[in-house]
């Protein structure tokens, strides 16, 4: 099959087509026919070499952890799952990813396509999706009633936390240019703060939740808008400063994405009935400059919502 690896560390051009072995399925696994996947700030990282500390592979490297495709093999003990199945996926983190004509996916992670969406908008949501919605909840115990503020709204994660903050009835702010304000609201977002124009830390306090998804002075400034005594800072970054949470008397942890596919089939449901929507920013082809391209988009911190590849001709 083709895919798309990187065989050392380094800029956008170490991603290279190259014909490799097609995935064997394991007893519990399917192999899918991807017909998209998409983009994420990890896929970069890990080729600039910054995540080798954790992710100390062998070359070559297929990067990719967003699937959705059609099921061509299952494994000996899978029983829920058929040749012909549409899925979508957030497979386990390995280094056979998905920028590659076929994937193996164990068959617990894998959630049936929401009937009305697309392939691309599908391989647009798992890990965005997920690490919003584990964020949020598993980790953040938003409630109804609550402020949320939501760093980078407009960003892949940023637009999906959103709508999921707005559907549990939460209070939504959120941090972003004000080309995309009008953008935002229309997801569900009560307060846009425009970051080129105006410090959050000087219009917000009693905030209960801050979804942190930079890091550096943008988390530590979040402490001071965050209510004291209850209120929870959960980054997808480096871990907060203790010493500031204690003098904050709140609680400040990072998390990392745990892929689950029950939570991906709830997540389907609520694009099934149209309560959260994929948004797809960008659409580009499975190649070389395909992925070249979208690895620079991804990397100015500036696309609009997701990033996709499609595998259609």
């Amino acid at each position: 099959m083709k895919a798309v690896v990187i065989e050392q560390y380094g800029d956008e051009n170490q991603l290279q087509m190259k014909e490799v072995p097609d995935p064997k399925p394991g007893p519990k696994q399917v192999v899918i026919k991807l017909k998209a996947t998409s983009i994420n700030p990890i896929d970069w990282k890990l080729r600039e070499g910054h995540l080798k500390g954790m992710m100390d592979w062998e070359f070559p490297i297929i990067i990719g952890w967003d699937a959705a495709g059609v099921i061509t093999e299952v494994g000996d003990e899978v029983t829920e799952w058929k040749i012909g199945d549409e899925v979508f996926a957030r497979p386990d983190t390995t280094r056979f990813g998905t920028y590659a004509e076929y994937t193996a996916i164990d068959d617990h992670l894998l959630a049936p396509m929401p009937p009305g969406i697309s392939f691309e908008e599908a391989a647009s949501v798992p890990l965005a999706g997920l690490t919003a919605w584990q964020a949020l909840f598993d980790h953040g115990q938003l409630k109804e009633g609550e402020k949320v503020l939501i760093h980078a709204g407009a960003g892949g994660v940023g637009t999906l936390a959103i709508q999921l903050a707005k559907h549990a009835g939460a209070h939504v702010i959120t941090t972003a240019s004000s080309k995309n304000a009008e953008f935002l609201k229309e997801l569900g977002t009560d307060e846009v703060i425009d970051y080129k124009t105006t410090s959050f830390v000087d219009v917000l306090s009693d905030v209960d939740l801050v979804f942190d998804t930079m890091g550096g002075q943008i988390q530590a400034d979040s402490f001071k808008v965050l209510k004291e005594g209850s209120g929870r800072l959960i980054s997808i970054l480096e871990q907060p400063d203790e010493k500031l949470a204690e003098q904050h008397r709140v609680v400040a942890k990072s998390i990392w994405l745990q892929p689950d596919g029950k939570q991906l089939q709830q997540f389907g449901k609520l694009m099934e009935e149209r309560k959260v929507n994929a948004i797809v920013g960008t659409t580009l082809p499975f190649s070389e400059e395909g992925l070249r391209e979208a690895h620079r988009l991804s990397a100015t911190h500036h696309a609009k919502g997701k990033i996709v590849i499609s595998f259609e001709d």
